[in-house]
C-alpha cells in the first residue's frame, strides 16, 4: 500500500517583517509605506498612482485600483489582485472584494493607465521581450518591475487605519498567479497566497519552453536563480490555495507539482477538469472566498484532506470538514504525452463519514481525488502518476 504525504488546511499567520534586504529585492525599501496619488475616486474605489522602480534611468510610475471603505466598525481584511498576461488593473476586480468587505488593490503590470495606453513614466510593457531578455539587465526586466509593484501595493493597502495589516492576501491569475508564487515567498506580511494557473518551473515544462530553447545555458540559470517562482516558494509559511485547471495549455500539471511541494507552510489545491484559462474564471472561483474567509473571519474552510492511499487500482483518502461532503470524485486520465492534450474523465466515489474511495479504471496513468461539499466548496488531493 502506498500513502502519500498530503499538506492541507489552515495555518497560523506570519506576519513578522524580515530584517535583512532579499539579495534581488530591496524589502526594506517595498515594506516602508509607500505615497500615491489620487486621479479619480468613486464609490470607494480609486483611481491612484504610485511610485515603482526606475526603468532606463528614468524614474516609473504604476496605475491602479484601490477600493478601501471610508469608514467601517471594524478593522476589515484586504486582499492584492495581480493580473495575467492579456490583463490589466482591473476596476470589476477590486469591486468583487470591496462588495465583499475587504479592501482591496489591482495595479497595472504593463506600465499603462486607466485609458489602456502607456504614459510618460510607465514601466516594462509586460511583453515576451520585457520577460525573457536578460540582456536588459536584472533590474530592466518586468519580473523585477512587477514584484515591486505587488509588494509596494501591498504595503499602500495595509497603510489604511481600518484595514487589519495581518490579514492581507494576494491572488493572481496566470502571469499574476506566477507572480503571486513569487510574492508569497518574499513578502511574509502576506496572510495567505491564492496564485490561479500560474506556478514554477518554467524551463522545465511551460508553453515558454521554445522561448527558453532560444537563450544560452547562461542566460537560462541568470533567468531561473532571478525570476522562476521555484526558487522563492521554499520560503513560502503562509497558507497557499492552488487553483488551476487539468489542461492548462501554459502551466501543466507537472510543473504545478513540483511548485506546490515546494512551500513549507500549508497547501490546498483546487484542480478541476478542463478548467478555462482567463481573468473571469479564474477570480471566479468560489473556493478563493471560502480559503480567505477561513483565515481572515473565521467562518469554515475548505474540505482538508488529511490522508491518501492506494493500493494497487484502490485508491482512498480521508479529509476533515465543518460542512456536509455531498460529492466524492475519482479524476483520471488514461492518455500519456502532453499534459495539455490528455482527456480527462471522472467517476464517483463513495462518500463514507470522513473518507472516499474507489477502484480507478485499468490503464489510469494519473488520477487525483476530490470532494465536494453542501456549499459547492471543492478541494482535490495532489495528483498521483500511475508508472509502469
Amino acid at each position: 500500500m502506498k500513502k502519500f504525504d498530503v499538506k492541507a488546511g489552515g495555518a497560523k499567520i506570519n506576519n513578522q517583517i524580515p530584517e535583512e534586504m532579499d539579495d534581488n529585492w530591496d524589502l526594506k525599501k517595498l515594506f516602508m509605506e509607500q505615497s500615491y496619488r489620487i486621479v479619480d475616486s468613486s464609490d470607494n474605489i480609486r483611481s491612484i498612482f504610485y511610485e515603482n522602480e526606475p526603468y532606463r534611468g528614468h524614474p516609473t510610475e504604476v496605475f491602479a485600483y484601490l477600493g478601501v471603505p471610508d469608514k467601517c466598525s471594524e478593522k476589515i481584511p484586504g486582499m492584492v489582485c495581480v493580473h495575467g498576461g492579456g490583463g490589466k488593473a482591473y476596476r470589476e476586480w477590486v469591486k468583487i472584494w470591496t462588495d465583499r468587505g475587504y479592501a482591496a488593490i489591482a495595479m497595472d503590470l504593463a506600465g499603462r493607465g486607466p485609458d489602456g495606453e502607456r504614459f510618460s513614466l510607465s514601466g516594462p510593457d509586460k511583453d515576451d521581450e520585457s520577460k525573457f531578455n536578460v540582456d536588459a539587465g536584472w533590474h530592466d526586466l518586468w519580473t523585477y518591475h512587477a514584484i515591486a509593484a505587488v509588494i509596494r501595493g501591498h504595503s499602500i493597502l495595509r497603510s489604511f487605519p481600518g484595514v487589519d495589516a495581518g490579514c492581507i492576501g494576494v491572488t493572481g491569475i496566470s502571469w499574476g498567479g506566477y507572480l503571486t508564487c513569487i510574492a508569497a515567498g518574499l513578502d511574509n506580511r502576506l496572510g495567505c497566497a491564492i496564485p490561479v494557473y500560474g506556478c514554477g518551473f518554467l524551463q522545465d515544462n511551460s508553453v515558454w519552453i521554445s522561448t527558453f530553447s532560444k537563450m544560452s545555458p547562461e542566460k537560462k540559470k541568470f533567468w531561473h536563480e532571478k525570476c522562476d517562482p521555484s526558487i522563492y516558494l521554499p520560503s513560502a509559511k503562509i497558507p497557499m490555495l492552488f487553483v488551476t485547471g487539468t489542461n492548462d495549455f501554459a502551466y501543466p500539471m507537472d510543473s504545478l507539482k513540483k511548485s506546490y511541494s515546494l512551500p513549507k507552510g500549508t497547501v490546498s489545491l483546487c484542480i478541476r477538469i478542463e478548467m478555462p484559462h482567463g481573468h473571469t474564471p479564474g477570480w471566479s472561483a468560489h473556493e478563493i472566498d471560502i480559503f480567505t474567509d477561513s483565515l481572515f473571519r473565521g467562518r469554515p474552510g475548505l474540505p482538508v484532506f488529511t490522508s491518501v492511499t492506494r493500493d494497487g487500482r484502490k485508491a482512498e483518502a480521508s479529509f476533515a470538514c465543518n460542512c456536509r461532503v455531498e460529492k466524492g470524485i475519482l479524476a483520471y486520465t488514461t492518455d500519456t504525452g502532453k499534459w495539455q492534450e490528455r482527456k480527462w474523465h471522472q467517476i464517483s466515489l463513495e462518500v463514507k463519514e470522513n473518507r472516499i474511495g474507489g477502484t480507478m479504471p485499468e490503464g489510469t496513468t494519473v488520477y487525483f481525488m476530490a470532494v465536494e461539499d453542501e456549499r459547492g466548496a471543492y478541494a482535490s488531493t495532489p495528483h498521483e502518476e500511475n508508472k509502469k
